[in-house]
């Protein structure tokens, strides 16, 4: 009986890391070391403070906070509907972010995001890592469109190990001059160099060749894409890089 009391609290704690019991308590929150290597919170966990609305001095109605977790409802096609941007900008950048998307549903998660009237959401101008059911999604997606590609331009690694819908997922980018890593659950998935001549040539020979405010800066918003979906985020961090 003393060893299995003795094992009790290692139980507890699996269950919390590998089981994602976290109570509201556990998120929203920086530990002592974390403060000190320069991370901040994006979210508190409470308000959307820090946040607005693209294009817009509001957060859109579709944005909400409920339970320690940054909610889109997934409506979309009004003036009540749309991306959200963070108030401040970042350029070279560590990002945590953990996400968790409805059945056959769509978001993303941007960064370096341009604010301007001639562009009507953050995709036009912001690089995303793609969030999205690559199971249930119905039709069929092509790897560039899988959850943690660079959104049309570099796939997810067929190592990347995605939790069920439902579940929730974590999330690094990094963008340290001009190189960035995409993680997925601990696991390295995408890497590359932005403004590399291999990136230019994807840039200009695919989706983006439409699009001439894509990827034009290395500094700019963090954004949270609304695509009619249900979809919630919570434990935003970043840390300056820079």
């Amino acid at each position: 009986m003393k060893q299995i009391a003795s094992l009790l609290p290692l139980l507890i704690f699996s269950v919390g890391i590998f089981g994602q019991t976290n109570t509201i308590q556990d998120n929203n929150i920086l530990t002592n070391k974390e403060a000190k290597r320069g991370w901040q919170l994006l979210f508190d966990g409470n308000t959307l403070n820090g946040w607005k609305g693209y294009n817009s001095d509001k957060v859109f109605d579709c944005w909400s906070v409920a339970n320690g977790e940054l909610v889109c409802k997934g409506e979309g096609g009004s003036e009540t509907a749309g991306d959200i941007i963070t108030a401040s900008e970042f350029g070279d950048f560590e990002l945590s972010i953990e996400w968790s998307i409805c059945k056959a549903g769509n978001s993303g998660i941007f960064y370096h995001v341009v604010e301007n009237a001639q562009y009507h959401a953050a995709y036009e101008t912001g690089p995303e890592y793609q969030v999205i059911d690559d199971l249930g999604w119905p039709g069929g997606l092509a790897d560039w469109q899988k959850t943690a590609a660079d959104y049309a331009m570099y796939p997810a690694k067929s190592n990347k190990k995605l939790m069920p819908i439902g579940e929730w997922n974590q999330t690094r980018i990094v963008y340290k001059k001009q190189h960035v890593e995409y993680w997925l659950n601990g696991t390295k998935v995408v890497e590359f160099e932005a403004y590399s001549p291999e990136w230019k040539k994807k840039k200009d020979e695919g989706k983006w060749k439409d699009f001439p405010g894509y990827a034009v800066s290395d500094k700019g918003h963090i954004g949270l894409q609304n695509h009619g979906s249900g979809v919630k985020f919570r434990n935003i961090k970043i840390r300056k890089l820079d």
